[in-house]
């Protein structure tokens, strides 16, 4: 292949179709997904680590975020589930993407991101572990609440490490426009309601433990096709350039059918928005969703996770592998 030195941070096309299924839904038909995939290699052990949600659709017991899962694998594509959580043992109406990675202290750290029984708006907490495979989510810490942050959802965290700090993205939302608690969160899902804003904000620590909440770093467009959302769900750093892969829509009612964006920064805070005129990438079936990417970026290859929607409606969870040797 031929180098081309005026082209960088080129994130690459492929055909979401064709890469691995590594997880398939319950049912079949709109509602029932697996996805929302928080990636993570644990270097000391050379394990590769991947978190994933189960939903069935409003309705059918026990309903939409009703489990978390956490898998290992010795390659990355082939995964075996390690250790499970519901809904239940949160007390909560849905568990949403959540995250899992390694302190200095050598523990595990979960974070977890739930809708809060005390007021119905997204939250993230912590746990910690010394073995990876017994999380105890009832011993867990505050990272976040919407209350803390005066703000109407925090969720998805995505976490990071640059120059020995942590650093967080996380999916929050701002009211679009007055209106009130029980329109807001009455249906325990604020970014179903059409009256938020959803953005991209940044968080900081330096145990990955006590965050600072740093504000906003990526937000919706004024128009166009993500005008509702704009959700960065994953940042790798290629040519110098950190590369934002983003999921965008137009309307809350394109909420659960979110397409890829890409943007790129030189600071992680202010992000330039590439796919201004349409996504990057879609899917002819169902609504053409593909959203809830996550990357794991080597010298030799690349891993992409990532949502996809079926023809049937239903979401599965695959993995395409970038092989750069």
């Amino acid at each position: 292949m031929s180098f081309d030195p005026q082209n960088w941070a080129f994130p690459g096309l492929f055909d979401p179709s064709e890469a691995t299924v590594v997880r398939s839904p319950e049912g079949e038909g709109s509602g029932y997904w697996v996805g929302a995939p928080g990636a993570f290699y644990d270097a000391q052990t050379d394990q590769y680590y991947l978190l994933y949600r189960i939903r069935r659709p409003r309705g059918v017991e026990p309903d939409r975020g009703a489990e978390m899962h956490l898998a290992r694998s010795q390659d990355g594509l082939q995964f075996e589930t390690i250790w499970t959580c519901t809904k239940d043992q949160l007390g909560t109406a849905s568990i949403e993407r959540t995250a899992v990675r390694r302190l200095d202290n050598g523990q595990f750290a979960l974070y977890l991101s739930f809708v809060d029984p005390a007021d119905g708006r997204w939250r993230i907490d912590v746990c910690t572990s010394d073995t990876i495979e017994q999380f105890d989510v009832t011993q867990r810490t505050t990272v976040f609440t919407a209350a803390d942050l005066g703000v109407e959802g925090v969720k998805d965290p995505a976490l990071f490490r640059i120059g020995g700090q942590w650093q967080m993205i996380v999916s929050f939302a701002t009211a679009a426009k007055p209106s009130t608690q029980s329109q807001l969160h009455g249906s325990l899902d604020a970014y179903n309601t059409g009256l938020i804003r959803s953005a991209t904000g940044l968080a900081v620590s330096k145990d990955g433990i006590d965050w600072q909440w740093k504000g906003e770093i990526f937000g919706p467009s004024e128009t166009g096709w993500d005008r509702y959302c704009a959700r960065i769900g994953t940042i790798y750093r290629r040519d110098g350039v950190w590369l934002a892969l983003y999921d965008g829509s137009a309307s809350a009612e394109e909420n659960y059918e979110e397409q890829l964006g890409i943007a790129y920064s030189f600071d992680m805070r202010t992000f330039h928005r590439v796919t201004k005129s349409g996504p990057w990438m879609t899917t002819p079936h169902g609504h053409g969703a593909v959203r809830y990417f996550d990357v794991l970026d080597f010298p030799d290859q690349q891993l992409i996770y990532f949502e996809m929607a079926r023809y049937d409606g239903c979401h599965d969870l695959r993995v395409h592998r970038v092989c750069k040797s």
